[in-house]
């Protein structure tokens, strides 16, 4: 019980330490930097981080599922 504790919190500082990342492609920096004010960039980098964090959380769901499968096939046996 104490392990799940450490790997939910784990879990958790992980997740909302990655909200304060810019991540931007040059490409789309050069389209942005120049435009005033700045609410389209903050915009566009939200977007990316948002839509990169859904492949991860799909890896960690499966990955997830293949343990507790193979967890369950060992204690069976």
């Amino acid at each position: 019980m104490q392990t799940k504790i450490k790997y939910l919190f784990l879990t958790a500082v992980l997740c909302w330490s990655s909200l304060a990342v810019n991540a931007q492609c040059a490409m789309c920096r050069a389209a942005l930097e120049s435009e005033e004010g700045g609410k389209k960039a903050e915009a566009v980098n939200d977007g990316i981080v948002y839509l990169m964090a859904f492949p991860y959380i799909l890896v960690a769901v499966v990955g997830y599922f293949i343990y507790k499968s193979r967890k369950s096939k060992a204690v069976a046996q």
